[in-house]
């Protein structure tokens, strides 16, 4: 009876189980149904985007905002919504209407309390990503930073906030905003102190370092990258992060004319960057033949450029200007180096630093130039030296006059004849320093003969009132002696006395 009441008991579990297998395939294949319906309707769309126009335009985007407000909440479902926001913020972006990226962002709250809130920080940031491939879009884009630096606040997602203001203050210092980005940086910085956040402040901290570049404060720039690179030591960095240090500390020691070390960082960079496939590529490789231009080894940079690493980025632009510059510096000739700064100019005018290190250089080589046409000359005519350069008078005289001011060598202006006076380089006369330091020297000495003969004088004061005091102790001593020696002689007789 007990095998027979178990056996029944066995078949009962086994039907409810299979009963319940049954139950939930059917659900699934109800859930697949769906999805397959939402799926389909997300392919056609896909498909119609070939022969879409901007008659049909609104309407492709109504049907995506239909598939949004879909009730589905699986992960197939999920997928497709995500694909269809990717959509609607291309298709929004490629006709410029940016006020329905934020309303589409808006309109999405129901979908982003379904899923993480670590999805959706990165739909945001995709979609500000798309959003920034749009050309002269970048005035769009700090207004819709602003906006969603906002929406943050309200849906109170605080790590996406942080995200979003260091992206915000990145546009500042793009459309030359230093003190706005900077005051953004201060109060983000504050924050991610609190919280300990090492990745984020390993990029702020960089951003700060670019921010306080372009206000040309570089201790505070260096600080900054130190900062950086500080908080980057205690965690994993990333291969383009690192490649984005190591330049900003190509680009400071650049500032500091430190071309050897600025070299070296330029080619960890460029490597990172070649290895990445990413298109700073070209930057580092060019900031390489600017740092060998500026330390007079314009003779290396072709074989850089033809290098293993270099040879793949030839047919660019940029390069082919370092390459005119590196050429005309090689050659220590002024002319050719305006002509090819003039030729390039959209490339060269672009970077700031190539731009302001192309303009030191420009003034070495006018100076290295003037300097040798005026040698052999003790008077010449200004109009004659702008001939031989090959410049404007005007431009020449101011220069003349600059080198007189800084004493690059010896001469006069004589503007009313239009002459330049040359002097021959007497030698300096020292006597009136040498004599200036040996009074001084001299003063130095009586003060401290002064000091010393105080100190003396102190100390013999000191001594005799030493002796005086111990010959005071000296004589108490003695009559405390005395009478200690008459007090027991008379104890004695006393004593004597007593016996008898």
């Amino acid at each position: 009876q007990r095998l027979i009441h178990n056996l029944s008991l066995v078949e009962s579990s086994q039907m409810s189980t299979t009963e319940e297998e049954k139950m939930e395939v059917e659900v699934e294949a109800e859930e697949e149904n769906l999805v397959d319906e939402l799926r389909d309707c997300f392919e056609e769309l896909e498909e119609s985007l070939s022969e879409m126009t901007l008659a049909t335009a609104p309407a492709l985007c109504a049907k995506y905002q239909d598939i949004l407000s879909n009730e589905r909440s699986d992960d197939v479902a999920t997928k497709i919504k995500e694909k269809s926001i990717y959509r609607l913020a291309r298709l929004y972006s490629e006709h410029r209407d940016f006020d329905n990226v934020m309303t589409l962002l808006k309109n999405s709250n129901l979908f982003f309390s379904q899923i993480p809130k670590a999805k959706t920080a990165k739909i945001v940031r995709s979609i500000l990503d798309i959003v920034s491939k749009t050309p002269d879009s970048l005035d769009v884009q700090v207004g819709l930073c602003e906006d969603v630096v906002q929406w943050c606040i309200a849906e109170k997602r605080t790590f996406l906030r942080h995200r979003i203001e260091s992206k915000l203050a990145s546009l500042y210092l793009s459309k030359k905003m230093g003190s706005k980005a900077m005051a953004i940086i201060v109060s983000l910085l504050r924050e991610l102190k609190k919280l300990d956040d090492k990745q984020m402040l390993t990029e702020v901290h960089l951003l700060e370092s670019r921010i306080h570049h372009i206000l040309e404060n570089i201790p505070k720039a260096k600080a900054a990258l130190t900062a950086a690179r500080t908080a980057a030591n205690s965690i994993y960095v990333t291969p383009i992060l690192q490649a984005e240090l190591d330049q900003m500390c190509g680009i400071l020691q650049c500032e500091e004319r430190d071309t050897v070390t600025s070299y070296s960082y330029f080619l960890e960079a460029f490597e990172a960057y070649d290895t990445a496939k990413d298109s700073r590529a070209i930057d580092c490789l060019k900031y390489m033949c600017l740092s060998k231009v500026l330390g007079e080894h314009a003779a290396d940079v072709p074989s850089i450029l033809s290098s293993k690493n270099g040879v793949k980025y030839v047919g660019s632009a940029g390069l082919k200007a370092m390459a005119a510059v590196a050429d005309a510096a090689k050659k220590k000739s002024l002319e050719e180096f305006e002509a090819a700064v003039a030729e390039h100019s959209n490339e060269l005018n672009t970077d700031e630093l190539i731009s302001h290190h192309l303009e030191i250089l420009h003034d070495q080589m006018l100076e290295a130039n003037l300097l040798k046409i005026i040698h052999p000359f003790s008077c010449v005519e200004i109009s004659h030296v702008a001939k031989l350069i090959k410049m404007d008078e005007a431009v020449v005289e101011k220069k003349l006059s600059q080198m007189i001011l800084d004493r690059t060598f010896s001469g006069i202006l004589e503007q009313g004849k239009g002459h330049l006076v040359v002097y021959d380089s007497a030698a300096e006369d020292k006597s009136f320093t040498h004599g200036s330091e040996i009074i001084s020297n001299m003063e130095n000495v009586v003060a401290a003969l002064f000091a010393r003969a105080k100190n003396m004088t102190s100390k013999s004061e000191v001594t005799i009132d030493d002796k005086d005091k111990k010959e005071d102790k000296d004589s108490k001593d003695n009559d405390s002696k005395d009478k200690d020696s008459s007090g027991t002689a008379e104890e004695k007789k006393v004593a004597g006395h007593k016996k008898q």
